[in-house]
């Protein structure tokens, strides 16, 4: 009784976190506009590569070259990846969250044709946030003195696989997060088994261009991260990660299913973690880590998988150790399948959403659990080993 305790006083704390949050939705905002810039780095290490880039940055005032707003210090810089033969212009809605908030977005124009290297493009990303960094320390340049040393790289599609490229290939770079992140021919998903960086993956449920279950959820699966969390969009798509844009629609729409949300519900979802994912990772804002805890347990559009908590209330005893665990499918009918590659005698137990242990299971490495018995709804999982809670998340029962 000592362990469901523990999990619906917790399962208390989140729920209190969570209407706070959604009572000061505000929160967070900083009152910056956006400015803007368009500078091509040179990678003479790549046979001069020319990398040109559109940069938007917190400002004083909105327009091009503007000076950056000193009122904000030194500002978190984050890459970010395009999708297959998509342009950079497809993600105002993310430049549009981000931006005011004090953050820096660079966006690469390299790959964008039918025969992309997804090796150079996630080399591009991790070398434009190192040409950032110089910025800062040139005293000619509208950034100097105001580019943090902590860094993001971030992605939709293909670009998010290119991430996963540019995140091992640069130790420095302090988080990853990626928006329905598609295999590459360089694999995306061999190169998360050597990121250990904290790391947010969004899904949509109804992706039919790269179906979590053979892109995303081995990516999450793969990543060697102490921190790392899995936000699948019920209902939502591939193309609505991005504004509406020709390319990725078309594609879309030769495929099933289609979305179940609209594109605005589905941007609202992503703008409800990637702020304070952001604001946690890169400004080391710990009550911001706690209202993503918070509303990731309580809400309705989403299901999840993480294995850790990022501002733990009551110490860093509580943080859940790093396990290799995947609990899939989900959505789930009949069965459930839970791997943990650790090896430690572990314990699987799943509560309803009123926090009542409905079924309880012992591994050590995979284990298949028939759920014919459960009625259809939402429930959530824990699993314990002797180093405590190990992996948490949220899982729906169909009929």
């Amino acid at each position: 009784m000592k362990n469901e305790s523990s999990y619906l006083s917790k399962r208390a704390l989140v729920a209190l976190l969570a209407l706070l949050f959604h009572q000061t939705d505000q929160l967070f905002a900083q009152p910056f506009e956006i400015g803007h810039a368009a500078i091509t780095f040179i990678d003479a290490a790549r046979n001069n590569r020319s990398i040109p880039c559109e940069i938007y940055y917190p400002a004083e005032a909105a327009g091009d070259n503007v000076p950056v707003a000193s009122s904000g210090g030194n500002y978190p810089v984050a890459s970010f990846g395009h999708g297959f033969v998509m342009s950079w212009d497809a993600y105002k809605n993310i430049w549009d969250m981000v931006v005011p908030e004090g953050f820096i977005l660079v966006f690469p124009k390299t790959e964008t044709g039918f025969m992309p290297n997804h090796l150079d493009f996630g080399l591009d990303l991790a070398f434009v946030i190192t040409q950032m960094r110089a910025l800062g320390q040139d005293d000619a340049s509208i950034f100097h003195n105001r580019i943090s040393m902590k860094s993001c790289v971030m992605g939709h599609s293909m670009g998010g696989g290119a991430s996963f490229l540019a995140a091992r290939s640069d130790t420095t770079i302090a988080a990853l997060v990626t928006f329905a992140p598609a295999e590459t021919s360089t694999s995306a998903i061999q190169a998360a088994t050597e990121i250990a960086v904290p790391a947010l993956v969004f899904a949509g449920s109804n992706d039919c261009v790269t179906p979590p279950a053979t892109n995303q959820l081995p990516m999450y699966e793969g990543l060697a991260s102490d921190c790392k969390k899995y936000i699948n969009i019920t209902g939502g798509s591939h193309c609505q990660m991005a504004n509406s844009n020709f390319p990725c629609t078309f594609g879309e729409s030769t495929c099933t299913p289609t979305p179940a949300i609209s594109r605005e519900e589905q941007h609202q979802i992503i703008k409800r973690y990637l702020l304070p994912w952001l604001n946690s990772q890169l400004k080391g804002d710990c009550q911001a880590g706690q209202v993503f805890d918070a509303s990731m347990v309580n809400d309705t559009s989403i299901t999840y998988q993480s294995n850790c908590e990022l501002c733990p209330a009551t110490g860093a005893a509580e943080t859940m150790r790093q396990a290799e665990i995947l609990v899939f499918p989900n959505p789930f009918s009949t069965e459930l399948k839970v791997n943990v590659a650790d090896g430690i005698p572990s314990e699987f137990k799943l509560f309803d959403l009123n926090g009542r242990k409905v079924l309880q299971q012992s591994l050590e490495d995979s284990v298949l659990i028939k759920t014919q018995h459960l009625r259809a709804g939402v429930f959530f999982y824990e699993i314990r080993n002797i180093n405590g809670t190990v992996g948490k998340g949220k899982l729906v029962k169909q009929k």
